[in-house]
């Protein structure tokens, strides 16, 4: 143990750790108990993990370059515990996976879960998944072959079942100081004044009645995950060193789940308040003490005036990465109307922050697809922002003439008009309609559009993540309908277990899966071959004066790409005119970028070496 190496951290970063934690909680003693446990999550570090963080600390930018790709999964399903994940390392490297997402696998009441987010102990896996020494073995295999993990921590809240929340219940004051307690619902109807519903359908209300204990709690998302008081030091040093105890069992990157949600005030919406900021900032510092390896992921989901506060500013930034929401709504909202100019003023917007921004871009993840769009832009095109849903909605579900789509709406609002989407990407692109219908030709369609989707995400500066199971065009699952314990929840038709006989037919090209992957395989090579893709690269989008075709165009280290892709239903022109011989990065074919002709759904990776 270099004890040296701890000090000269702790000293680089105490004053303003120090000034932060007091500024909160004004509590010397709670200070000195918060650098202690930093220093006990140090010295428990291993060796093979300490040098891990040396090479990060040099190279600090490991992540940044564009060499990373994303595959979310959840353990369960893909392989039944964390043993089985191990044992299909081979397949995520042959896809071209060094970025493993694990979804939430800590110990989780049965029933109620919510997908593994209410979380009973956060020191214990799930006993199906296996046990922590199990999370340590995986993470050192992943390592040995070139593969980062990722995993939630969900921060917000814990449980009913949680130690703190059964202590609660008995009437344990210290324990409910570690939640939002009330003797009656004055105070919780205050908040109500003010606080946005997540689930106005399924979960109304902030609040719960706790029988038990004969008060009222705060209760955010779901009546059994009680949101934890960060205005109390105990919670923060003990739910940060549950975050460090993770990193010690070898997890590279921390998803911060819910992180605007985590400090509440009365007369404000409890979210994204600015001791948030301070919050993330002192975890992120306590890291870069104990684990400086580790990354910090923010789940943000929100608009990107609402997301980019959470990068922090330069000189004392908080968050490593964060989650491009807004581009994937937009994607699909895309896909239903044709139509480009809402995605490209969107991108637009992303492409002109700085570079130093890290973005993880998405077409599917485990959560549904939620509408929150410019609709101040889209309204100069006569959308209105309710009946524009309804039309996404319809046309995604396979409910509007001409749709193939087949997804499900989820946590319908009638009342406000903002259902909120599933479905896999295969499904939604209408693979799993045209293989119903026994159809070629819509086949051929679907998986062009799937592939034309997959192609845009990886055209994007920043980290792309593949949901498990879209490299093959795995469609919905419905038997969640068939299951008391899932059937109220939509997300679970994109859930379904990993289909092992179709990877099974990865390679071959006359099958779906075999179609879809090894075109994915491919753009992921060219991804990794060419500079231009770099997250260094000047990036733009092109004008081809047709509103069906989006342009992206990329410039890096003398490399330059033109990324076209056509979202009509029909073939389309995009009218550029650049200078030059250039090459199809997908045929190997040299032709003129002017009046490039585009099949429908389909798109063309141009490329130029100056």
């Amino acid at each position: 143990m270099n004890e040296t190496t701890f000090e000269e951290r702790l000293e680089q970063r105490s004053d303003e750790m120090k000034w932060l934690y007091m500024e909160l909680y004004d509590d010397q003693h709670a200070y000195e108990y918060f650098v202690e446990m930093i220093r006990r999550c140090y010295e428990k570090r291993s060796r093979t993990l300490r040098e891990w963080d040396d090479f990060r600390t040099i190279a600090d930018d490991w992540y940044r370059g564009g060499e990373l790709l994303g595959y979310m999964v959840y353990t369960e399903q893909f392989a039944g515990n964390l043993k089985g994940m191990g044992e299909h390392l081979d397949y995520l490297r042959e896809l071209g996976v060094n970025y493993l997402h694990l979804m939430p696998l800590l110990e989780s009441p049965e029933g109620k879960s919510d997908g593994g987010y209410a979380v009973s102990d956060f020191w214990k896996v799930e006993p199906a998944l296996g046990t922590m020494e199990d999370l340590g073995s995986l993470s050192d295999a992943c390592h040995r072959k070139g593969i980062c993990v990722c995993l939630d921590f969900v921060m917000n809240h814990t449980s009913d079942e949680h130690e703190w929340a059964r202590r609660a219940k008995n009437g344990e004051k210290e324990f409910q100081d570690r939640y939002f307690f009330y003797d009656n619902w004055d105070i919780p109807n205050a908040y109500e004044e003010t606080v946005p519903q997540v689930f106005p359908q399924t979960a109304p209300g902030n609040f719960s009645w706790c029988p038990e204990a004969g008060k009222v709690v705060m209760t955010t998302f779901h009546p059994y995950q009680w949101d934890l008081n960060y205005h109390n030091s105990t919670v923060f040093n003990d739910m940060t060193e549950a975050m460090l105890n993770l990193c010690n069992h070898g997890v590279d990157i921390i998803r911060l789940d819910a992180v605007p949600y985590i400090w509440k005030e009365l007369g404000t919406t409890c979210r994204n308040l600015p001791k948030v900021h301070t919050l993330v900032r002192l975890m992120r510092l306590a890291a870069e003490i104990a684990a400086p390896g580790t990354l910090l992921l923010g789940e943000v989901v929100m608009e990107p005036s609402k997301v980019v506060p959470y990068f922090g500013p330069v000189e004392k930034p908080e968050c490593h990465m964060l989650y491009n929401v807004t581009t994937m709504a937009s994607t699909w909202h895309t896909v239903a109307t044709r139509d480009v100019r809402l995605l490209r003023h969107q991108l637009d917007s992303v492409f002109s922050l700085p570079k130093e921004y890290v973005f993880l871009n998405y077409l599917r993840c485990h959560d549904d697809i939620g509408w929150g769009l410019d609709y101040d832009f889209l309204g100069q095109f006569g959308m209105q922002e309710v009946p524009h849903k309804k039309y996404l909605n319809d046309y995604l579900c396979g409910n509007w003439e001409g749709s193939d789509a087949r997804g499900e709406r989820y946590n319908d609002d009638p009342v406000h008009g903002d259902a909120r989407l599933c479905g896999t990407t295969a499904s939604l692109c209408g693979i799993e309609a045209a293989e119903y219908e026994n159809d070629q030709w819509k086949l051929d369609r679907g998986i062009t559009q799937d592939l034309m989707l997959h192609a845009f995400l990886l055209t994007q500066s920043g980290i792309p993540v593949i949901y498990s199971g879209d490299e093959l065009g795995q469609k919905n699952d419905y038997s969640y309908h068939e299951d008391p314990l899932k059937w109220d929840d939509s997300r679970f038709l994109h859930r379904g277990k990993m289909i092992w006989e179709d990877a099974d037919k990865r390679k071959d090209l006359d099958t779906r899966p075999g179609r879809i992957f090894q075109m994915i395989r491919k753009l992921v090579d060219i991804r990794s071959k060419y500079d231009v893709f770099h997250s260094a690269a000047d990036v733009w989008t092109l004008e081809p004066y047709n509103d069906h075709i989006l342009g992206i165009g990329r410039y890096y280290k003398g490399e330059k790409l033109l990324a076209l892709f056509n979202f009509s239903d029909f073939d389309e022109t995009a009218w550029i005119n650049e200078e030059g011989c250039w090459t199809n990065l997908i045929t190997g074919e040299n032709r003129e970028a002017k009046a490039v002709g585009i099949p429908s759904k389909d798109f063309v990776w141009l490329f130029r070496k100056f």
